[in-house]
């Protein structure tokens, strides 16, 4: 089922702002200017500065869920899927999906299981978080939109689903963009302790072991998840619109289950589902990434920005780069940077 939604005055502005550019413009010069000039276009900044939400949501059945997806950028352009993470939603591409969609890309965005308009079809299905999952979801929409092959990009979660989708169906991932590198669990590896420095940032997922923990998070989402933004992106100077706009996704009613149960898999004190035993072992076995990638580290990686870590895991065309002053959310933190990596990597 396809249906869209919501199409309120401000969403109709931006539309109306980005129709006008385009046609002062045209769409053909978009498509060969580098993004970098886009950005700089008085019709695409005024667009993009009144721009306070996409201009509608769709809902498609795939797999387990009735998916809520972001749309923009002509039906037959080369298709690019951008995954988001916790705890945020799609609206950290709503400054990239107009740049991509202006260059003739279409870009789809998902709000992941538990988020937003994504809803379960069954009441009986398993609120499982385990890393596959995401990713077996991922693969399911795509065949629901008859998409055989994608640009996926992504960060924190969504970076993880995109790595996963990579390595393990390379056949449906035309390239990668990966925020934070390689970040596939293998749960034996994620029972060795970091150093105490290293394990005080985790200090949510200890927190989300326990029922206080539990009952903490359900109380008090809105204000725990702006705690996250301010720790994870300490430069970042987001207003309460902001904020807000995307904290309206956490109302989904699954949202606690999926968060609790992906942060207790990763400790290994919850249970995946036996039926994706397979694609986890193989996921455990650090499986390499052949399909053109661009890893991009940010101050939030810290000592392992210059991604030296996970550089061999990526052994088709690669490029690394870091954005000084940037931290976890890089492409709302910064849009055209995360777009230009999009484009640069189709170029591999």
């Amino acid at each position: 089922m396809r249906e869209e939604i919501d199409n309120d005055r401000r969403k109709f502005f931006g539309k109306v702002m980005l129709t006008l550019a385009a046609g002062r413009i045209g769409l053909k010069r978009f498509a060969k200017m580098p993004v970098t000039e886009i950005v700089a276009e008085r019709g695409i900044m005024n667009a993009m500065s009144g721009r306070t939400s996409f201009d509608s949501l769709k809902q498609i059945d795939a797999g387990a869920l009735n998916v809520g997806y972001a749309e923009a950028g002509p039906a037959n352009g080369p298709a690019v899927i951008l995954l988001h993470g916790w705890p945020y939603d799609i609206h950290a591409y709503a400054d990239v999906a107009p740049l991509l969609a202006a260059k003739g890309y279409r870009v789809i965005i998902p709000y992941l299981r538990g988020s937003g308009t994504t809803r379960f079809l069954s009441d009986d299905t398993v609120r499982n978080g385990e890393q596959a999952v995401i990713a077996v979801d991922t693969i399911a929409m795509m065949d629901a939109l008859k998409i055989q092959k994608a640009i996926v990009g992504g960060f924190d979660w969504g970076s993880r689903t995109a790595a996963i989708m990579a390595a393990l169906w390379p056949d449906r991932v035309k390239a990668l963009v990966a925020v934070s590198g390689y970040l596939i669990v293998n749960l034996k590896a994620n029972l060795q302790p970091l150093p105490p420095k290293a394990e005080l940032g985790w200090w949510y997922q200890y927190y989300f072991a326990t029922e206080r923990g539990v009952l903490g998070y359900t109380a008090n989402t809105h204000d725990f998840n702006k705690l996250i933004w301010q720790i994870a992106s300490p430069k970042w100077n987001f207003d309460d619109p902001t904020f807000d706009r995307t904290a309206a996704s956490f109302n989904n009613p699954d949202h606690v289950k999926i968060v609790i149960h992906n942060y207790r898999w990763r400790l290994s004190i919850a249970d995946g589902e036996a039926k994706y035993s397979d694609l986890e072992r193989k996921l455990f076995a650090g499986p390499a990434i052949s399909v053109p990638a661009i890893t991009i580290a940010s101050d939030f990686d810290g000592a392992a920005a210059d991604g030296k870590a996970y550089a061999s895991k990526f052994t088709g065309k690669y490029s690394h780069r870091v954005l000084s002053g940037i931290g976890h959310n890089v492409p709302q933190e910064d849009p055209q940077a995360f777009a230009k990596a999009i484009v640069d990597v189709d170029g591999f």
